[in-house]
């Protein structure tokens, strides 16, 4: 599948101090972080990766919701409740790090803890479409844990969701693939495992765009961004290039 590269025109990213063009609204019961234009008729999804609203991903939103032909209202809800994870744990450098992402992912990252969670916050933020009336369509975008996300809520049970995007994404399972009903892009980076990376791919029966950007580390799109290094400051805008290109094609 080829992306349109040309589909965008990205703002100059800002390495450090971002200021957020959003704001926050209360979603489903959720702290959420709202972005891109009113009359946006379009709307994603995005899930955070375990380290919460962090500017890297606030500025990945914006860019998101305003640099596509096609606008986008853009919503991040705060599953994690104010209480997200210590970047300082990853990579794990010591015992106590280990246990505090184990424990974690066994709790508050849980899946089963997020997913009943989406279809409120999908309801409530349809009530800021054009009109009062519902967007025309969702796509959602997961970072890290947040692509676990996406890829389970694009399962046997998705109503909700046209297209889906993961980011250097945790957890791959292959035969998650298998069940995802839209069509999915999987931008990886060089810390996935490559043979599950191309393997989801082959799973996908819906159409799919699989990349590994080999000089990026897990988590550059997101929290683990370095924006003052040239090299990621490209790969990033690239990535975010990649994903709109996949989202105005089928969403």
């Amino acid at each position: 599948m080829s992306i349109n590269k040309a589909c965008c025109s990205i703002p100059p990213v800002v390495a450090k101090g971002y200021q957020p063009k959003g704001e926050y609204k209360t979603l489903g019961g959720l702290k959420t972080y709202v972005t891109g234009p009113e009359s946006a008729s379009k709307a994603i999804l995005v899930i955070y990766d375990i380290f919460g609203f962090f500017p890297q991903t606030l500025q990945g939103a914006d860019i998101l919701a305003h640099s596509s032909n096609q606008k986008y209202r853009v919503f991040i809800p705060d599953f994690f409740e104010g209480d997200p994870a210590d970047i300082t744990w990853f990579p794990p450098q010591t015992d106590e790090h280990k246990q505090k992402l184990g424990h974690f992912f066994q709790t508050k990252a849980a899946p089963p803890n997020t997913l009943p969670k989406i279809p409120g916050v999908v309801s409530a933020a349809n009530t800021l479409a054009p009109g009062g009336a519902q967007f025309e369509s969702w796509s959602i975008l997961g970072y890290c844990w947040g692509g676990k996300i996406a890829t389970l809520a694009t399962g046997a049970e998705n109503y909700l969701f046209k297209a889906a995007v993961q980011c250097h994404p945790a957890m791959l399972d292959p035969e998650d693939a298998k069940k995802v009903t839209v069509p999915m892009a999987v931008l990886a980076s060089k810390d996935e495992k490559p043979e599950d990376v191309e393997k989801f791919g082959q799973n996908l029966g819906q159409p799919g765009y699989v990349e590994t950007f080999t000089g990026q580390i897990h988590g550059w799109m997101a929290a683990r961004s370095n924006l003052e290094d040239e090299e990621v400051r490209k790969e990033y805008e690239r990535g975010y290039k990649t994903a709109l290109g996949f989202l105005e094609k089928y969403a």
